[in-house]
């Protein structure tokens, strides 16, 4: 399941990475039985769950690189099982969005424009759950914390150093759906104005009153790497394109830089947020 898009959209064909955990979740097995443990007895010496060791010994959950790491060295796997810590990252995410993440992590310049609901690089551990839990066809429990886990890893952007610089022109509706409920709402809100009054970040809403609206053909996102390359990617029922070709980045930006002088400025934009919030 592509549960590591910012969509959401669930996959039709069975990921590589998939055989590559269960491949994992084999060698740990074998190893963790050369080490003469049982699952319990592992779980207790790494100070995780017994489940989530059975889980990813079946390759139905992806480790944190410190569990691989306490793993290794209880086993006494010397290095095997941590040598395998970037590949196992890399399993998070569908094949289709691997690369976007890893240009996001990296970015020096990321700018988005948000329609449909707040961008998974915004959202807090509710709200990503709440929009899991509305996919079709369903997904199954460990896919949505699985998804909910990497939305919140994404979220070192925000503390990186040097700071890159982020801009955000989210419409209002996607401001006013409570999507998860009340509470999640708020939670959601306020985590936005956060975010907003951060100096390196940005965030505009795009009002509903608004007569002209150069958004109309969907989200994008607009990414500047550090040696100055200009992408744009673009995905919507989990279909997805990253553009590196300068005449559609090009056009992306042009887009982009007219929605900026269409929607509220900064400030506008952080007094409407506090507004809604004064509302719920």
């Amino acid at each position: 399941m592509d549960v590591g898009a910012d969509s959401g959209a669930g996959g039709a064909e069975p990921e590589p990475s998939s055989q590559f955990l269960r491949s994992f979740g084999r060698q740990m097995k074998l190893l963790r039985e050369l080490a003469g443990l049982t699952q319990p007895q592992l779980a207790q010496r790494v100070g995780y769950g017994e489940a989530l060791i059975a889980a990813v010994e079946q390759g139905r959950r992806i480790p944190k690189p410190e569990l691989i790491d306490d793993v290794d060295q209880a086993v006494g796997a010397r290095g095997v099982l941590s040598a395998m810590k970037d590949e196992v990252a890399k399993a998070r995410y569908p094949s289709f969005f691997r690369r976007y993440v890893q240009l996001e992590a990296e970015a020096v310049e990321l700018h988005a424009y948000i329609n449909h609901a707040v961008k998974g690089l915004l959202q807090t551990e509710e709200y990503a759950r709440a929009v899991f839990q509305m996919w079709r066809p369903l997904l199954g429990e460990e896919e949505i914390e699985q998804g909910v886990s990497t939305r919140m890893e994404r979220q070192k952007l925000f503390a990186r150093r040097p700071a890159p610089l982020l801009s955000f022109v989210i419409d209002e509706h996607v401001l006013r759906r409570p999507l998860g409920g009340r509470e999640v709402h708020r939670g959601q809100l306020e985590q936005l104005l956060l975010y907003g009054y951060q100096r390196n970040v940005e965030m505009q809403v795009m009002p509903l009153d608004r007569e002209e609206h150069a958004g109309l053909a969907g989200p994008f996102t607009l990414i500047h790497s550090a040696n100055q390359r200009r992408m744009g990617y673009v995905e919507v029922q989990g279909l997805s394109t990253l553009h590196a070709e300068p005449k559609k980045v090009s056009s992306l930006e042009a887009t982009y830089g007219v929605l900026r002088a269409q929607a509220l400025t900064p400030r506008e934009s952080l007094i409407f947020i506090e507004k809604l919030l004064g509302e719920l």
